[in-house]
């Protein structure tokens, strides 16, 4: 009887703050949407002084923004592409840096003989 009064008492508790903390993440801060939006319009002038100066001013870091900065569904880089925006695009995919991929299959294969 304990162990279920326990229980009751807990979920009591636990259901108002569980509600208040999930309508909190539902709504975006304006400031921060209006700063984000600021940043898509910025990438579509293909004006790279324009969009550092956007996101400079945001104190948003490059591959902050190509990492996670999403625009009209679409990530930025993508969105800035189908804007013909070629310049802030290479501009975003630079942040991002280099990976190189080797397949190692397609390497030179060692011939070993064995004899017994």
């Amino acid at each position: 009887m304990k162990i279920l009064k326990n229980t009751v008492i807990a979920l009591t508790i636990a259901a108002p703050l569980l509600a208040l903390s999930s309508t909190s993440h539902a709504a975006m801060d304006p400031r921060v949407e209006q700063a984000l939006v600021n940043v898509c319009k910025s990438v579509t002038t293909n004006k790279v002084y324009q969009y550092k100066k956007t996101a400079n001013s945001y104190h948003l870091k490059d591959k902050t923004i190509a990492l996670k900065v999403v625009c009209n569904g679409q990530d930025i880089i993508s969105f800035a592409e189908s804007y013909g925006a070629d310049k802030t695009a290479a501009k975003l995919q630079q942040s991002l840096g280099t990976t190189k991929i080797i397949d190692l299959a397609s390497k030179e294969k060692l011939k070993v003989t064995f004899t017994l």
